[in-house]
């Protein structure tokens, strides 16, 4: 079978060979990191370490990072109304959580649904700083000691958010302000201090690692979960109890530390193939829409639809031609719904329909966008002779 091209990266990316090699590693370990013997202790080393380059990834201390299994479950942890921070012991009162956030975010974590208020985003995907000011500024809000959560890169469109300019308006309202960098770690700058929150999630599948990993980032210890999620045996420093994945954390921090040291150049090589892809897309059809393309987004990500086409039907005829590209995001275990996102945008529930996200990694290559080209002519062409591929 000819090599396939993989463009769905904000899916999930290739296992690194640093984080194979520390996976198989950790597996020659029988100890749990929990005991004090010479084999636990040297379990708890590989997590520690981890824990080190995962916080160097995001400009954080070792003790900040709190392992979970999950980005999904670093958002549930983070979205409490139980957060302490200092002697401020009372509760959080609301949650504020912008359109087009993931479904993780969206649920809310362990806030009443009746407390969620919503951003709304512009045209370009980015969310209105004006309205979470007034949102902030409204008397119930002002007295509730709100909680924000915005994503840093949006998952779809790969749209960068302001995070640093609502960080500023939410810590002058007194609130805290979480952000979900699980797209946007190791493909751009994710300094917690830089942008100013409070909390952040990764996920170490997208920086290849493992599936199965994630972590919750404070920005100090101030920070405390009086409720954690999961409670047991007192593991990750209360906040997140069960005997941790050795072998899992381990890959993660090799990941983050490979992640971090090609930063730059990663990032060069994906927004040159992006242009390349974009050229071309647009080149074979004038007619097609970049969603968020007059927005600063992800150097690897484009989410883009041709009026009259059905994604669904696309994604697979991508597919016969050994092309893996995914219709919006990839999160709700296989099926494929209308775009929340590109709701949010205020785009027509037709283009909607339409949409395709082709996300690119560190081994992309330039045969995989020739390859991705000719796929796109091809279903291009089907598509103006309606065989099959129309909405």
């Amino acid at each position: 079978m000819a090599e396939r091209a993989y463009f769905d990266w904000n899916a999930t990316a290739p296992l690194r060979q640093a984080a194979r090699e520390a996976m198989q590693a950790a597996f020659s370990l029988v100890g749990n990191p929990s005991s004090v013997h010479a084999e636990g202790r040297a379990a708890r080393n590989l997590i520690e370490h981890a824990r080190e380059h995962v916080g160097l990834l995001v400009g954080a201390r070792p003790a900040e990072v709190t392992f979970t299994a999950s980005g999904t479950e670093a958002n549930a942890l983070a979205l409490s109304p139980a957060i302490e921070t200092g002697v401020e012991k009372k509760p959080r009162g609301r949650l504020f959580i912008s359109a087009i956030e993931h479904p993780s975010v969206h649920a809310g974590g362990r806030f009443p649904r009746e407390a969620i208020g919503y951003l709304p985003v512009d045209a370009d995907g980015r969310v209105k700083l004006g309205a979470l000011a007034d949102a902030l500024a409204h008397p119930s809000a002002a007295a509730s000691r709100p909680l924000v959560s915005i994503m840093l890169a949006n998952n779809e469109t790969g749209v960068i958010q302001p995070v640093a300019e609502a960080a500023a308006i939410v810590h002058a309202a007194g609130g805290l302000l979480h952000v979900d960098a699980v797209q946007a770690a190791g493909r751009i700058a994710c300094d917690i201090g830089a942008l100013g929150a409070d909390l952040m999630t990764l996920s170490a599948h997208k920086i290849g690692g493992l599936k199965g990993v994630g972590a919750l980032v404070r920005k100090s210890e101030d920070i405390h979960f009086a409720e954690p999620l999961i409670r047991g045996g007192g593991q990750e420093r209360g906040l997140r109890a069960g005997t941790e994945n050795v072998a899992g954390i381990a890959a993660f921090g090799a990941a983050a530390l490979a992640a971090r040291g090609q930063l730059a150049c990663e990032g060069a090589h994906m927004l040159a193939l992006r242009s390349l892809l974009e050229e071309g897309l647009r080149a074979i059809t004038p007619q097609a829409v970049i969603f968020g393309a007059a927005a600063a987004r992800l150097p690897n990500t484009t989410l883009f639809a041709l009026p009259g086409m059905k994604a669904e039907t696309a994604v697979i005829a991508f597919d016969l031609e050994g092309v893996a590209v995914s219709s919006g995001a990839a999160c709700s275990s296989g099926k494929v719904q209308p775009s929340h996102v590109l709701a949010a945008m205020e785009v027509s529930p037709p283009l909607t329909r339409a949409a395709v996200r082709v996300s690119l990694g560190w081994t992309t290559t330039k045969a995989d966008i020739e390859r991705f080209l000719n796929a796109w002519r091809k279903l291009a062409s089907a598509l103006s002779k309606g065989h099959g591929i129309a909405a």
